[in-house]
């Protein structure tokens, strides 16, 4: 159980980073440098996802020797990509019952965010982590 806990910790912290990652960038490229706001959104997404990979594989869940890198990306980017959807459903459906108060999106975003973390970690957990084999 300590293990977990740890595990769990070290997630946290690699996802806050993440997360400064894509909102620094997003700012800096639709706000200084003018791009987009969508397209911001989806370059500021992909570096972040690219941090999130390389930090989670390094520090919170261990490689599977059965698997490639390769692989191992591209089930880390399909997960995150479902987290993504997840976090799309949430915000039109909170959107959709809450309106679009101040109040309301954040609230439901804290939401969303809170249960795609629970998806994101387990998901990566069952389909990426080796666990104790190594």
């Amino acid at each position: 159980m300590k293990k977990l806990i740890e595990q769990i910790l070290k997630f946290g912290v690699v996802g806050i980073i993440a997360t400064v990652i894509d909102f620094g960038v997003l700012y800096i490229l639709s706000q200084p440098l003018g791009l987009d706001p969508v397209l911001s959104a989806g370059i500021s997404f992909c570096v972040s996802l690219v941090f999130n990979y390389a930090a989670s594989m390094r520090y919170v869940f261990t490689h599977r020797e059965d698997m490639s890198r390769s692989r191992e990306f591209v089930i880390f980017l399909v997960l995150s990509l479902i987290g993504l959807a997840i976090n799309e459903a949430i915000m039109a459906a909170g959107v959709a019952v809450l309106g679009n108060s101040a109040l309301a999106v954040m609230g439901t975003k804290v939401l969303a965010t809170a249960i795609v973390m629970v998806w994101n970690f387990v998901s990566r957990k069952k389909w990426l982590d080796a666990g104790d084999a190594q």
